[in-house]
């Protein structure tokens, strides 16, 4: 018999670096999800754009269970074969010519950067080891990528930060071009910045910093964590621009809710990576590769990302229609279904008090930061339930706005 739990087994038991609201969900499929007292919400956060294809969906449940009666883990002293089927569909896709799996975001990232400096010190010597970044962007948790993300508040407390990291501000071309330099090894960006409000990148930035990057024969990485794997209507948000980098990382909605990494480059950079020089021991899961492979056939079909694309102008209309009535949202930015609602002066800091009201409407949502409530749906979700959600989610906004 399972030993039932609650949500104050969470404080009793757990490490104290999350909080998590008071529904526990215990069942999902499409876009809705159920907690433990059987009431429904609209999945409007999709585990940080992780679930892609909303929750259960029939295609990842087969290539998951098909893929566990045959082999789950060999480790890397071998290969497998869906790791290598995922691996074509990958480099056949991109501009990728390799490919390198882990299990998150942030160890695809990390292995962006090591790759960077060793390709330059392989090359150049012991000093071309600076990287650019800018103020923020978040890479992820390790304290390497921990370090290059530009948010000191994820940053401080842990002692010295790992030397050569420079940060300037996104979009600013001058202050790029005042430290790129002959030390530079990478410059690292998210084409579209997530946890600081959803903000593309403008296309003549990108455009310098790739010019600047071949000037100083530094390597271009694209952080296509959140943005990638159909999440902005294309596969990754660097096809939205005429310009296309030397390492893609990705994660999140690759998997669709099972754990996966890659970092995709070009195979003169990957031969910085000598037999020995990296490595991982669940990288290239067996499972994992197989759930990729699924999800990746559905989003690369033209007729989902351009469901994509229609669902989320008509999401954009409505979330900027209820800013305008009830005074909440002083700017609505969209990237595909990827939102950031940015709070007006009146509700100034208090994207956290949307996320709890949403949820007690039976909306689950996000926020990046204080000031900005982001959305990130199913690449699926159905007409209806994704206009059910912004109809709890309008009530929510709502209820704010008349008790203010």
């Amino acid at each position: 018999m399972t030993a039932a739990v609650e949500r104050s087994d969470f404080d009793r038991y757990m490490v104290p670096c999350f909080a998590p609201l008071a529904p526990v969900p215990v069942r999902g499929e499409g876009s809705r999800v159920w907690d433990q007292d059987g009431r429904d919400y609209i999945d409007f956060g999709a585990g940080v754009a992780v679930t892609s294809l909303g929750h259960a969906h029939p295609a990842l449940l087969k290539a998951l269970r098909d893929q566990s009666e045959k082999l789950w883990h060999v480790s890397n002293y071998f290969t497998n074969e869906p790791a290598l089927r995922l691996a074509k569909k990958l480099t056949d896709a991109t501009f990728a010519e390799r490919v390198f799996y882990c299990n998150s975001g942030a160890e695809a990232n990390e292995a962006a950067l090591k790759l960077a400096r060793k390709r330059a010190i392989d090359k150049h010597g012991q000093d071309k080891i600076e990287i650019v970044a800018f103020n923020g962007a978040f890479h992820g948790r390790t304290f390497f990528t921990v370090s290059v993300g530009g948010q000191p508040k994820y940053s401080s407390g842990f002692g010295p930060n790992p030397a050569g990291i420079v940060h300037v501000d996104f979009n600013d071309i001058e202050a790029v071009r005042r430290v790129i330099g002959p030390k530079t090894c990478a410059v690292i960006i998210e084409p579209v910045i997530g946890e600081s409000g959803v903000v593309p990148a403008k296309p003549e930035f990108l455009r310098e910093l790739r010019q600047l990057t071949r000037e100083h024969d530094a390597v271009l990485i694209f952080d296509e964590i959140q943005s990638g794997n159909g999440r902005t209507g294309s596969l990754f948000a660097y096809m939205n621009t005429d310009v296309v980098p030397d390492i893609l990382t990705t994660a999140k909605g690759l998997g669709g809710g099972f754990p996966i990494g890659a970092m995709l480059t070009t195979a003169e950079i990957a031969r910085s990576f000598t037999l020995g020089s990296h490595g991982t021991t669940f990288g290239g899961n067996p499972l994992a590769c197989a759930v990729g492979e699924a999800v990746m056939d559905i989003i690369t079909r033209p007729e989902v990302l351009a469901g994509v694309r229609s669902k989320a102008a008509h999401a954009a209309g409505r979330l900027r229609g209820i800013g305008e009535r009830l005074g909440c949202f002083a700017d609505v930015r969209s990237s595909g279904l990827w939102f950031g609602c940015e709070l007006t002066g009146t509700f100034a800091n208090r994207a956290s008090d949307f996320v709890a009201a949403a949820a007690k409407e039976g909306v689950l949502l996000l926020q990046a930061g204080p000031n900005v409530v982001r959305i990130a749906t199913s690449l699926i979700i159905a007409d209806e339930e994704l206009n059910e959600g912004l109809d709890r989610f309008e009530r929510a906004c709502q209820a704010l706005a008349a008790a203010r």
